[in-house]
């Protein structure tokens, strides 16, 4: 059963946010049998929001309610998910947004941050600590965007801001994975007086299960920015504190860095297909590519081949030459790319990649293994929004503003410290390394799902294992969630979830070497190593929604009258 809310309503909480009437009833959602998916106009008319968080679900819902559309249903999600999950997201990060209008063609919104200017060309990895861990926020940048372009215009910037406010000021009730992640990173957030301030009681402590928690410093930074909008952050008067703060502790940022991101842009999605379903995906930065390379690797098998106990076997195969594709030849111009996309997500390449084995070894990864979160809103008129925000590592740079009360990333650290020409190579104003890959499957035009995931490169490996699942085996988007995961990595390694001893054999009989999945946060029985999909489905002619149980998450549904 989805962990749904119970629908329920309030006033605005100050005059800066406009109240909103409640419409609607609850509903429950129930797995649905397998079935082709229907394209036409879904009956009943149904508008879904599933988060990593119920308070961010809540928040999307009650937009939807007031009369906005999926867009600006996904800028409340953001807000709140970065009050209520402060770990993965918030006001100092960046993320990506893929949208799909129902009538019209998918579009990425590209909120790729960057390496602040004034970066020495000689910095060390061991420079990039604190403040100057952090690639300059476009978080509230891209946010801005998607509601300006692709808002309803029936509900307002401090409207969409409303939940997260009330969420910072009257606190939130902490889950048992948001709790774990917590306690882990108590010692790095006591090391800086800001993180300690937001993040930590009294005694230094970490929050425990079901604690109600507020962030009195955020409320009055989101109370702020619903007032003067979000040029407030980039250059008003919430811009001056980020500056002064700047100065006071040697950061790299500038004013210039603040005043001059570039508006965000929009391109067409890399787009390929996976057993005749078009899959719409994330461009570089990203790793959207490696996802229709992945697919691509699958489709060689048939159906029948991915349903049985050898399923784990070709998925870890397929994902393995994927991610070693991607270490050994990473996208070389991250601004004009689609000629090497194309070669790339062709379904030719993927022949001659199964060709080779993977017994060809890489060294171990220097990635940081980042942590994120996901969203995904689908409205009543089949708009659907997919979108990933990230600060990087658990709690980004582990310091906090210490007045505006919002974490530094440390997305500094996907850059590459070498003098050797390379992409992700550390300089001025380079875009880091990124695997986030939200992701959209349309039949004739029209979305059908909807999803996403956190997990560094195991945003890859998730979000392939629940496309497989819901096209090839069952039309139930939680089912396919909640099915125990591998993830296979450039370096020959599967990791398992909860394996059965024939499918750990048989890794090792192909070349594997398996390991077991490292720390489960929340104490459940799977693994948020293995990501936090948080999907939207089309399934029996309804849209239905999936919060994957390794995390705090939830999903919200809103019945409209036909």
């Amino acid at each position: 059963m989805l962990p749904l809310l119970m629908y329920w309503c309030t006033a605005a909480l100050s005059l800066v946010f406009a109240a909103s009437a409640c419409a609607g009833s609850p509903t429950t959602v129930r797995p649905s049998p397998p079935a082709t998916p229907e394209v036409s106009a879904p009956s009943p008319a149904r508008a879904v929001v599933a988060a990593a968080t119920p308070e961010a679900a809540t928040a999307g819902r009650r937009v939807l309610e007031a009369g906005g559309n999926a867009a600006d249903a996904a800028v409340a999600v953001a807000f709140a998910l970065g009050v209520t999950e402060p770990a993965m997201s918030g006001l100092g990060g960046q993320l990506q947004v893929l949208v799909h209008p129902p009538d019209g063609k998918p579009l990425v919104i590209n909120g790729t941050s960057v390496a602040p200017r004034a970066t020495p060309l000689d910095a060390k990895r061991e420079s990039l600590v604190g403040r100057n861990a952090s690639t300059v926020p476009t978080s509230i940048k891209t946010l801005a965007h998607l509601f300006e372009n692709h808002g309803s215009g029936r509900v307002t910037w401090a409207q969409t801001i409303e939940p997260a406010h009330r969420y910072a000021e009257s606190g939130f009730e902490v889950g048992a994975f948001r709790a774990d992640v917590w306690k882990g990173r108590e010692k790095a957030l006591r090391d800086d007086g800001g993180a300690r301030a937001m993040f930590l009681d009294a005694e230094g402590q970490a929050p425990v299960v079901g604690a109600t928690w507020q962030q009195p410093a955020m409320a009055k930074t989101l109370a702020r920015l619903a007032r003067g909008g979000p040029d407030s952050f980039y250059t008003g008067d919430i811009a001056q504190e980020i500056l002064e703060d700047a100065r006071a502790n040697d950061s790299w940022l500038s004013k210039q860095d603040l005043a001059e991101i570039p508006p965000r842009s929009e391109e067409a999605p890399l787009t390929g297909t996976y057993r005749g379903v078009t899959v719409s995906t994330q461009t570089p930065p990203g790793g959207g590519w490696v996802v229709l390379l992945a697919l691509n690797l699958l489709e060689r098998h048939s159906p029948e081949d991915l349903r049985g106990k050898r399923r784990e076997i070709h998925m870890a195969e397929a994902l393995a030459l994927a991610h070693r594709e991607r270490r050994r030849a990473p996208v070389q111009n991250l601004l004009h790319f689609r000629e090497e996309t194309d070669v790339r997500t062709s379904k030719e390449h993927a022949a001659k990649l199964e060709r080779e084995s993977i017994e060809s070894r890489h060294p171990p990864s220097d990635e940081t293994g980042g942590e994120t979160t996901h969203f995904s809103v689908v409205d009543a008129t089949g708009f659907a929004v997919s979108v990933t925000a990230s600060i990087n590592a658990m709690f980004g740079a582990k310091v906090a503003h210490p007045t505006l009360g919002f974490l530094f990333n440390d997305y500094m650290h996907e850059l590459r410290v070498t003098s050797k020409p390379h992409p992700f190579r550390l300089r001025p104003r380079a875009a880091p390394y990124s695997s986030m890959s939200p992701t959209i499957l349309s039949i004739d035009g029209k979305p059908v799902l909807v999803l996403g995931s956190p997990g560094s490169a195991r945003i890859i490996s998730a979000v392939v294992q629940v496309v497989q699942c819901w096209v090839d085996e069952v039309r139930d988007i939680q089912q396919c969630v909640g099915r125990p995961r591998v993830h296979a990595d450039a370096e020959g390694r599967a990791f398992v979830e909860d394996p059965l001893p024939p499918t750990e054999r048989g890794l090792v009989d192909h070349q594997f070497e398996v390991q077991r999945a490292p720390k489960r946060y929340g104490g459940g029985r799977l693994s948020a190593y293995f990501g936090g999909v948080h999907a939207v489905a089309l399934e029996q002619n309804a849209w239905t929604g999936a919060a994957d149980p390794r995390r705090d998450g939830a999903v919200e549904i809103l019945e409209t009258k036909p």
